[in-house]
């Protein structure tokens, strides 16, 4: 009895995987308020009432999985960043990361959706800015664990919000040049240019 129930529970979240990955590739197809019960079971492969067997409504399925995916994102940002030893190789290995965004790809989309959605939707609004709080810890404590000398939290905000504001403006110039951006970061940060 006891493998029937642990195959039950197993399929049971395969199932709400699947609708997770689904919400997470239908929101840059149709946007946040575009995505219906039918598309996400259509999408997952499962009949419309497994949606609401798993999620209470679409909206708590799309927080759900836009939650993962910002949060999975964030911290290998944050993983990869820490793996850094100096803030210059790091910010260029970020810029480098940006590259891989380019404003109109699904992940950028998905994030600029969950960003206007979080202005409608308090409960989405906490738990983001909660990971982004998080976020910009990890890049504080990294930056005073390599040196920095000024206020390390004022600069990761200072940071997160240029990596946001690149990707933002890449959507509308996709010709924009995010390594040339590096020097006016270091600049902007105070980090002195390291030698090549």
């Amino acid at each position: 009895m006891a493998s029937t129930s642990a195959t039950s529970a197993e399929r049971g979240r395969a199932t709400r995987q699947r609708l997770l990955d689904a919400a997470v590739t239908l929101v840059p197809e149709v946007g946040w308020g575009g995505v219906t019960t039918r598309l996400v079971a259509e999408r997952a492969g499962v009949a419309p009432g497994v949606v609401h067997y798993h999620f209470a409504s679409v909206t708590d399925l799309l927080v759900a999985a836009g939650l993962a995916f910002t949060g999975g994102l964030l911290d290998s940002l944050a993983d990869e960043l820490r793996a850094r030893p100096g803030i210059g190789e790091g910010v260029d290995w970020l810029l480098g990361e940006l590259s891989r965004y380019g404003g109109t790809d699904p992940a950028s989309l998905l994030v600029v959706e969950m960003f206007l959605a979080s202005t409608r939707l308090p409960e989405l609004r906490e738990r983001l800015a909660g990971q982004i709080a998080a976020f910009r810890s990890r890049v504080a404590a990294w930056l005073a664990e390599a040196g920095y000398q000024g206020d390390a939290p004022t600069a990761a905000a200072m940071l997160a919000a240029a990596l946001d504001g690149v990707v933002l403006h890449r959507s509308l110039d996709p010709g924009l040049d995010v390594a040339a951006m590096a020097g006016p970061l270091r600049t902007m940060l105070g980090i002195p240019e390291e030698p090549s």
